[in-house]
């Protein structure tokens, strides 16, 4: 594995002295059209992406033909393979292997290679991720350790909606706190007070809009708040 990771290495070296190109247009290939990827390439297809889905299993590969934009079956640990199906002209790539960890850091490195912009990957372990990032990966996701994470928020306070993201910064949708209602946010003084700031505010039977100094918080709405993911978990829990 240490002498796999060496030449991967240094292929990323060679890559980085290389120019970068970055095409103008929305193309996407999806590699591993497992329950992840094929999720995510539906999804993106349904916002207008150009999706190439990606897959060794041809099982896999004739299930989608018909939903997906174009489909291959293809070895994408091959460099050549990629080439040959014009990856490196593509706007963004998603790694969605879990299966074989050797075979998504080879991808991963093929892609970097290729210089695609943008590179998502699926990581199945933080370790994993790691190794990923190292390698020169735009963006690590661990979707399994992410929504147990978002989940246990949602399950241990009043929180509707809950999104971390880097530098311990969060995004909550929660029920207002008694505390917080009766008095515009600028008066009850909430930034000062408990370190966090409400974007947004709905009232039962009307749109979300956005919160200023002047918005009267009523028992029953619904808040959008950041801040700093401590700050964040105190305030939903305030009586």
């Amino acid at each position: 594995m240490a002498d796999f990771l060496h030449h991967l290495r240094r292929r990323r070296r060679r890559r980085l002295t290389q120019p970068h190109k970055a095409p103008a247009d929305q193309r996407v290939a999806v590699i591993g059209l497992g329950r992840f990827g094929y999720s995510l390439a539906n999804e993106l297809m349904r916002r207008g992406w150009d999706v190439l889905g990606i897959d060794t299993d041809a099982r896999i590969v004739q299930k989608y033909s018909d939903t997906l934009t174009h489909t291959a079956v293809a070895d994408s640990t091959d460099p050549e393979v990629l080439r040959q199906l014009g990856v490196h002209d593509f706007t963004s790539a998603v790694v969605g292997i879990g299966s074989s960890i050797e075979a998504s850091i080879l991808i991963s490195a093929n892609l970097l290679e290729a210089g695609v912009p943008t590179i998502w990957a699926k990581a199945v372990s933080r370790r994993h991720g790691q190794i990923l990032e190292r390698l020169g990966v735009h963006h690590v996701v661990l979707p399994e350790h992410e929504m147990g994470e978002r989940v246990a928020h949602l399950v241990t306070g009043r929180m509707l909606d809950f999104i971390e993201f880097d530098d311990d910064y969060a995004l909550v949708k929660t029920v207002a706190p008694g505390s917080a209602t009766g008095r515009p946010l600028g008066e009850s003084q909430v930034r000062s007070r408990h370190g966090v700031t409400v974007v947004g505010i709905k009232r039962p039977g009307e749109d979300f809009t956005y919160a200023t100094a002047e918005t009267v918080v009523e028992k029953g709405d619904i808040l959008v708040v950041t801040g700093k993911t401590q700050a964040v978990e105190a305030f939903t829990e305030l009586p």
